[in-house]
């Protein structure tokens, strides 16, 4: 009998580095059958999608509060397939609110957990992974200082590199980038990266917009806005505030990353893609006050932006709730995008983030560990 393989991902993000297992598990076994939750990227590798993200893209406690009855649906829905369909492993990506409540009840009936893509115990409420013990049979982590967290409690751990360095690239050159963007390459570039989220667009475009305009003032400076695929340009075009010359992207995140001469990110997976191609820029987030409130009491790290919590120490300025200001950040981009010697200390010190993140290959490690759980079972 094939393997039986159930995922859940909560997010965007889950469904592409998800989509890439599904994908890997179809070439080393191409007679498994994989069922779960995710998106559109992991329904196309062959995926039977139970539940689509679509309607999961919430964060924070107070949304969370009030989004009870989807979760309290979707969990209910997939312990009916537990019980349906007796999955041989349960993969669990990332979205670690649901899935560690979920690992339990796939423990509970004598179901092995494969977790990928660690919830991020060393930034808050670390006590969790005395708890993950119990529920998660093997931990896959996509960072190389996770790994003693979880070996210190016994856990079976392994360090299978960054899923970004499978998918992250250019898919042009410089010019062809501007050419087809009606950009003038001769004239600096900022990027915006306000998040894939709704509720980020709607909390941290109209900011970081404002403080673009702002930087244009007095210089020859060109804005490009990147677009989540799952947004789409009409949603996020009703939150900015930049002038005519702004030009939106939406298929070509990537290539904004590498060729803006500076960028505004928001907090996430967006700093470290944006890091990877060493490009100066500030760091941003906003929140509703309950889960900024909430989240103070919980967090234990200096830093928020991923890229300089991976990089051990802050390379570039993170501005938080209330210091997300238009005129803070122009003050900061504004240096960024005037000196040069910060440029290229900059830009000097964010080449580490390659070298951490590992090689490419995380997805086939991680399907492989999923089939030899499948035979262990």
């Amino acid at each position: 009998m094939p393997p039986r393989v159930l995922i859940v991902a909560g997010e965007a993000s889950g469904d592409l580095h998800g989509s890439s297992v599904v994908r890997a598990l179809k070439v080393l076994s191409p007679a498994v059958e994989v069922a779960g939750v995710g998106g559109q990227g992991m329904r196309r590798e062959g995926m039977e999608l139970l539940h689509d993200i679509a309607d999961l893209a919430f964060m924070g406690f107070a949304e969370v509060l009030r989004n009870l009855g989807t979760i309290r649906d979707l969990k209910r829905m997939l312990i009916g397939e537990l019980e349906r369909r007796r999955p041989d492993v349960v993969v669990l990506i990332d979205y670690p609110g649901f899935n560690l409540r979920f690992a339990r009840e796939a423990k509970s009936r004598g179901i092995p957990v494969l977790y990928y893509i660690s919830p991020q115990v060393w930034a808050w409420h670390r006590g969790r992974v005395k708890k993950m013990k119990n529920l998660v049979d093997r931990m896959k982590v996509v960072f190389p200082f996770e790994v003693d967290i979880y070996r210190n409690e016994g856990i079976d751990v392994e360090f299978v590199g960054h899923p970004l360095a499978e998918h992250i690239g250019t898919s042009c050159t410089r010019a062809e980038f501007f050419r087809r963007n009606g950009l003038d390459p001769s004239k600096k570039l900022l990027g915006l990266f306000p998040g894939s989220r709704r509720q980020e667009i709607e909390r941290i475009l109209p900011v970081i917009s404002r403080a673009a305009e702002l930087l244009r003032t007095g210089r020859e400076l060109q804005v490009a806005i990147g677009v989540a695929p799952n947004l789409g340009e009409e949603f996020v075009g009703r939150f900015t505030d930049v002038g005519a010359g702004a030009v939106m992207v939406e298929n070509g995140t990537y290539d904004l990353m590498a060729y803006a001469d500076a960028a505004i990110v928001t907090s996430g997976t967006a700093t470290l893609e944006t890091g990877w191609f060493g490009t100066p820029m500030a760091v941003v987030y906003r929140t509703s006050p309950l889960t900024y409130f909430i989240g103070r009491l919980l967090v234990d790290v200096r830093s928020i932006g991923l890229v300089n919590i991976v990089a051990g120490k802050t390379i570039v300025p993170e501005f938080i709730q209330g210091a997300m200001t238009a005129v803070n950040l122009r003050e900061a981009v504004g240096k960024l995008l005037d000196d040069e010697a910060l440029v290229s200390s900059t830009r000097r010190e964010l080449s580490v983030i390659r070298q951490k993140l590992g090689g490419p290959g995380a997805s086939e490690r991680v399907a492989r560990g999923i089939l030899s759980l499948a035979e262990v079972a």
